[in-house]
Order: C-alpha cells, then structure tokens, then sequence
C-alpha cells in the first residue's frame, strides 16, 4: 500500500498563488483527492499591504511615548546597531518557522526579501509616524531621527511579521 509521503507533492500557481497539492489516497493506495495548502513564499503587494497595517499596530502606541524618544537619545550608536540586527533576526526566525522551514531551498532569495522587506516598510512606517508628529528631526538631527525610527521600528517589525502571517 502507498503512503501519501511516497507519492510527490505538486507545486502549483492557482490564482496566482503558489501552493502546495498534496495527494489523498484511500484505503488501497489510490488517489481519492488532492489537499491544497498555500505556499506562502512568494512577497507580493497583498503582503506588504499587511506589513503595514501590521508595523502601524505598534507602532502607533510606542512612537507617542516619550520614554521610546528619550531611550533612543541615550543609547549609543552599537546598541542602536544591535538593536536593528536583532530585529532582522526575530524578524528572520519568524519567517523561517511560519513560511520557509520545509520549503528554503529554491526560495532563499524569497525568504531574504521578505525578512529586509519587512523590516524597511516598518522603519518607513515608522520614520512617517515620527515625522508627523515632529519627533524625527531630520532636519537638524538626523542620527537622533533615525535612532528614534530603529528603536520604534523593533516592536513594530514584530507586529508586522505577525501580520504578514495571519492568511
């Protein structure tokens, strides 16, 4: 009797999605049905659409506390730069676990866009948020700006990772 793990698993565009077309057998082997599950490794407009909302989730609150400014003042230049790595890495680990971990090979380029895709709509979203409500001085500090953007920019990468994965 055949196994469904014996019998190849088809990727194929329905929609204009990729998914993943897995067959169903019976009893005596034979194919019965196909389960389709998407694929979700492909960054289109549709996610990066969710990126925002989601980056804005956290965005929103985080971006009017003073105590976000004022920590972003106080940290040197290293901890901001970990601070923005550390976000790419969460960012990463969760891409890897929710859309990669048993298809990476052939979509590395794909898993590589989305994790910094993620991450620079978020830090825009975020540099947007702050300019409007005059707390990214671009102008006259523009270090201050931008470490305002990447502190803020770490809660709200997780968010829109989070976002980007509800389907």
């Amino acid at each position: 009797m055949k196994k469904t793990s014996d019998l190849e698993t088809a990727v194929k565009r329905i929609g204009g999605y990729l998914h993943k077309v897995v067959p169903v057998l019976d009893d005596a082997g034979k194919v019965i049905n196909y389960a389709v599950q998407p694929l979700m490794v492909e960054f289109k407009a549709r996610d990066a659409a969710q990126v925002v909302i989601g980056s804005s989730i956290l965005a929103v609150p985080v971006a009017f506390t003073a105590e976000a400014w004022e920590v972003a003042e106080q940290l040197p230049q290293a901890n901001i730069a970990m601070l923005a790595g550390l976000s790419l890495v969460f960012i990463g680990v969760f891409v890897f676990f929710n859309f990669y971990r048993k298809v990476l090979r052939g979509h590395v380029f794909d898993f590589i866009k989305r994790v910094f895709a993620t991450y620079l709509i978020s830090a825009a979203v975020v540099a947007v948020l702050l300019t409007i409500i005059q707390k990214a001085p671009w102008q006259t500090d523009w270090l201050l700006a931008v470490d305002r953007v990447v502190v803020v920019a770490f809660p709200a990468s997780m968010s829109a990772s989070l976002a980007d994965s509800i389907k």
